[in-house]
């Protein structure tokens, strides 16, 4: 069985219910997400094996956390305890016209306060097949980028595959250095780099020509996508693949969905799914990256494993909460055709 080990920060999501604004809200869902951790609860429904390392206070509500990754099929033995508290996000949900909103709390939070040296990562990575991370762990703090760039460069020595998510946040950078400065020395121990078109543009000033995500109406051309990846890798020689995500935003409930993965040569182009009732999109793109970590390790093609990450993450848009809490025969099923929504007896 493969084994990926995913880094990064989990938190406490605390979400308006249904569609409520945060000013009308005197209850929140509480539930648990962060992009790493979202990879690795899909890699443990298809049957890989996931470690999610983070570093968490010892406290009822770290342990609560822990117990439902563990639940979920995901290892949490790696997990390094310390500092005061666990970060938080909440979450309005938009609807039609009115985008979602996000509101974090997560300054001083343990990952923040994390320095090289405080993982043991030739142990954690012992037999491991991919490390995987994002954009949101080194914009936390400097320690945190410090840490991460570590674990990279100790995979790459172990030959570990690496794999990113881009995932520019802008509202956390904010310790003083810019994610232009900061992610290239990251992103050049990579082979898989997965963005969207925001992604590469705020951290590498690498954007596709003529594309305005607000202005589609859900009309996406796929092939405005392969300057991006011929860019990135170039850019970043170790790269042996780039994928792009391309969301088409009809209004907050309706948006079109799919993907691009060029290897170099040739831009394959994912079915384009049409997701006319969305429940939940937050983890949409963490839902393709958990697809097409699996895709890529047991899929015979990257036709195969780009097919299974697009689905994975269409599915994705129909389940609440940031994990994608659905199977791989689920999954093959809307890639060979299913999708009617029919009940299952």
């Amino acid at each position: 069985m493969a084994k990926v080990v995913t880094f990064g920060e989990v938190m406490l999501r605390l979400a308006t219910p249904g569609y409520q604004r945060f000013s009308q809200a005197h209850s929140f869902d509480a539930t648990f997400g962060g992009g790493e951790a979202n990879v690795a609860v899909s890699l443990a429904n298809f049957g890989i094996e996931a470690h999610f390392v983070t570093r968490l206070p010892k406290n009822e509500i770290s342990a609560m956390c822990t117990a439902e990754l563990r639940g979920l099929g995901v290892n949490v033995d790696d997990i390094v305890y310390g500092g005061d508290r666990m970060g938080i996000y909440y979450l309005e949900t938009g609807a039609v016209a009115r985008g979602s909103k996000v509101i974090y709390d997560r300054a001083h939070s343990a990952i923040s306060e994390i320095e090289p040296g405080m993982i043991d990562w030739r142990r954690v990575l012992e037999g491991a097949d991919w490390f995987h991370w994002t954009g949101i762990t080194p914009a936390i703090s400097q320690g945190a980028a410090d840490a991460c760039l570590e674990a990279i460069r100790i995979a790459n020595e172990m030959g570990v595959k690496v794999s990113c998510d881009l995932n520019y946040r802008k509202k956390l950078w904010k310790y003083g250095k810019t994610a232009a400065e900061v992610m290239p020395s990251l992103v050049e121990g990579c082979e898989l780099i997965l963005g969207n078109e925001e992604d590469a543009e705020k951290e590498f000033g690498i954007k596709p020509e003529g594309f305005d995500p607000e202005m589609n109406g859900g009309e996406i051309d796929q092939t405005r996508f392969e300057s991006v990846c011929r860019q990135l890798m170039s850019r970043f020689p170790r790269c042996k693949r780039v994928a792009i995500t391309l969301r088409g935003s009809v209004n907050a409930n309706h948006n079109t969905w799919g993907g691009v993965l060029y290897d170099g040569n040739t831009l394959l182009q994912s079915r384009r799914y049409d997701i006319t009732h969305i429940v939940d999109r937050v983890g949409g793109g963490d839902s393709f990256m958990g697809g097409l970590l699996y895709g890529l390790i047991n899929c015979p093609t990257d036709q195969g494993a780009l097919e299974f990450a697009a689905a994975a993450s269409c599915l994705k848009h129909t389940v609440s909460g940031d994990y994608n809490r659905v199977s791989k025969d689920e999954v093959e099923s809307l890639v060979n055709g299913g999708g009617s929504g029919r009940v299952s007896r």
